[in-house]
């Protein structure tokens, strides 16, 4: 008997082999690169999940988690192997003043859904609220509060996980905090996230957003660095944009709470910037509509079907010394010009100290950015998905040859070199953990790393 007979023969009908789900799964959100499993599992407990690598473990067979199915380049597939999609692990709550319990295959939407009516929210949020809770916590998750408040990551109290070699754990910053410390931001390497219990923050009743312009990208990013240090927004990003011409502008995205009557004063929170006054934009949402902004896009994508093109993505992480010279030099190259006509550019600021997970790399300074190149293909056509990702490699060795990191969820093939350079003087810890909880080297193969 085959390892992958015995497997099936363990876990019975609960197994899923059909054409079409193998098909399915062989798929993600990056649809550059395709995997085809053994098999599909959807467990919908713990127990489940410890049956499957206690036994896929000692064979060898590979093993990969999917819930929002958002990877870019395969880091949620499992070729020749199984996977394990957990969107019926969802349940959320209960919710309490302060935390919140979520299992790893619910969205972020439907988190928010059952926090809301407690006036709630975790402290920092994807902008995207289709991603899967698990998804976003392996992977560290950025967003407008990460300048206040860190990682996604960053916002758990404690984790219920099963280990590669099949232990069901519980553990937190004081229960098994090597466990709990690998498991975050540690992009699914050495266990399965099985829930997480999140703080909670009071979630405010309207916004007011605004939109800064600027033409000039060193003033731009003086001014995020300016409000990213005074903490003068609770939520803080940006935007590089088309300009007329060949050029860009660039935009700073600052939300302010409020609760009552009146909103806050424009006058006092925009005081000393350089945008153009003229250019200015505000906007005035409820908190849960600010939340949900994505939503609209995302329809719209689906409505036309750019959702299912390819999408060669690239996120990186620049110091702020040579942040404006790697922008510069990126969005002046040719190779990236379909960002002006099929893309999104983010820049916004991040403060390295509010970074708390150990394994989350970053670049050298306090201040940081996050400058995100997401870009779309069309469909059938692998010379030019090809060249884009041969425009990504180039972008990411210059921003590594200016002390700049990837922010790993990307279309960017990485290699076993290229992976001790982004752990740096972590990867010996990262690797011991590795072969601790997960002796026998089956999850997360996506990502290319080797041990």
């Amino acid at each position: 008997m085959t390892p992958a007979h015995d497997l099936a023969a363990r876990l019975g009908r609960a197994l899923d082999t059909r054409p079409k789900t193998l098909r399915a799964c062989a798929q993600d959100f990056g649809h550059i690169v395709r995997g085809a499993p053994l098999g599909v599992l959807r467990p919908r407990s713990a127990a489940e999940i410890k049956d499957l690598l206690e036994c896929a473990g000692p064979q060898g067979i590979p093993v990969s988690v999917r819930g929002g199915g958002h990877s870019l380049y395969g880091q949620g597939q499992a070729d020749g192997g199984i996977v394990l999609d957990l969107r019926a692990m969802n349940r959320v709550g209960p919710v309490t003043d302060g935390q919140v319990t979520v299992q790893a295959g619910a969205l972020w939407r439907e988190l928010l859904a059952v926090t809301l009516p407690h006036r709630r929210t975790p402290a920092v949020l994807t902008d995207y609220l289709g991603a899967g809770v698990g998804g976003v916590l392996s992977a560290g998750g950025l967003g407008g509060a990460t300048h206040r408040h860190g990682l996604v990551a960053d916002q758990v109290l404690e984790l219920e996980v099963v280990t590669g070699a099949g232990e069901h754990r519980i553990c937190s910053p004081d229960r098994d905090p090597e466990l709990f410390h690998a498991v975050l931001a540690g992009l699914g390497q050495c266990a399965v996230i099985v829930s997480a219990t999140l703080r909670l923050v009071p979630a405010a009743v309207r916004v007011r957003r605004y939109c800064l312009y600027y033409a000039d990208l060193g003033g731009c990013l003086a001014d995020q660095r300016r409000l990213a240090e005074e903490q003068r927004f609770p939520y803080l990003e940006g935007q590089a944009r088309p300009a007329d011409g060949s050029g860009w502008e660039y935009m700073i995205e600052a939300v302010a709470p409020y609760d009552g009557p009146y909103p806050p004063d424009d006058r006092t929170l925009l005081a000393g910037l350089s945008y153009d006054p003229a250019a200015l934009e505000t906007e005035d949402l409820g908190y849960g509509e600010f939340a949900h902004r994505v939503d609209t896009d995302e329809e719209v994508l689906r409505a036309t079907g750019e959702w299912l093109h390819p999408h060669p993505w690239l996120n990186l992480l620049l110091p702020h010394d040579s942040a404006e010279s790697v922008v510069r030099a990126v969005l002046a190259d040719p190779a990236f010009r379909d960002l002006r006509d099929t893309g999104l550019v983010l820049l916004y600021p991040v403060l390295s100290s509010r970074l708390r997970a150990p394994f989350f790399s970053r670049p050298s300074g306090e201040v940081l950015y996050l400058f995100a190149l997401l870009r779309t293909a069309p469909p059938g056509s692998p010379e030019t998905v090809a060249a884009m990702l041969a425009a990504n490699r180039a972008a990411y060795e210059l921003a590594r040859s200016r002390g700049g990191v990837a922010y790993p969820v990307n279309a960017l093939p990485l290699s076993d070199a290229d992976w001790r350079d982004h752990h740096g003087v972590r990867w010996p810890a990262f690797a011991e953990a590795k072969r601790r909880h997960d002796p026998h080297l089956v999850l997360a193969r996506g990502h290319g790393m080797r041990f």
